[in-house]
């Protein structure tokens, strides 16, 4: 883990100083439409969270730049069952530091289509329940339960997505999240394989 943060940021410090024209700095927050796929997922439906954090804009040309971001990020899955007796809900809440690190390509202006990989540390995962008991509307339990130590610590992914930016530093986008590394790890796990997926909208600022 170490190495990989380590070569992203001698990455992006490189960029920085490899004959880019402007460097920008802002911030950006929004809504997360997370889910989880892969194997067994079930009916399980998408958790609506948020993200926000930090982004620079490594300024190259007219046409393109790089653009590394740090951020908070809520992720997971919902999944909701009844049966003729109870009802309940189980949430699996992931909360990642992600590390996206985008080119962005204008094709028109202020508009702009990005790709790019992401690295995610995982800060805590958890699922937290709730039931309720048909026949007697006064019994329900609820409750979580802490999944850090089945879960795989680095979360790879890799971004698409589209922007557009106001010349006051006001700029609105839409991305896509694909997870491409298992999030979990335990015995075995190699044969139960799931990943994250995120649809993100937001709004930010360049000062």
């Amino acid at each position: 883990m170490k190495t990989l943060l380590l070569s992203a940021l001698i990455t992006v410090f490189g960029l920085m100083n490899f004959n880019a024209q402007e460097v920008k700095f802002g911030a950006k927050a929004g809504l997360n439409f997370a889910s989880i796929g892969g194997d067994d997922v079930g009916d399980q439906d998408g958790r609506t969270a948020f993200h926000v954090g930090g982004i620079a804009e490594i300024v190259f040309s007219d046409k393109f730049s790089f653009q590394p971001e740090l951020l908070y990020s809520s992720q997971g899955s919902k999944e909701t069952y009844e049966d003729s007796f109870e009802k309940g809900e189980y949430v699996l809440k992931l909360e990642y530091i992600n590390i996206p690190l985008m080119a962005k390509f204008y094709v028109a202006e202020g508009f702009s289509i990005e790709a790019g990989p992401q690295i995610g540390l995982l800060l805590s995962s958890k699922y937290e329940y709730e039931y309720f008991d048909k026949e007697d509307s006064f019994y329900n339990e609820s409750g979580e339960e802490d999944a850090k130590d089945y879960t795989s610590g680095i979360d790879f992914g890799i971004n698409a997505g589209v922007g557009y930016k106001l010349a006051s530093g006001l700029n609105f986008g839409a991305r896509y999240n694909l997870g491409l590394s298992n999030i979990w790890d335990f015995e075995d796990s190699d044969d139960f394989k799931q990943h994250n997926n995120v649809i993100q909208i937001y709004i930010g600022f360049m000062f």
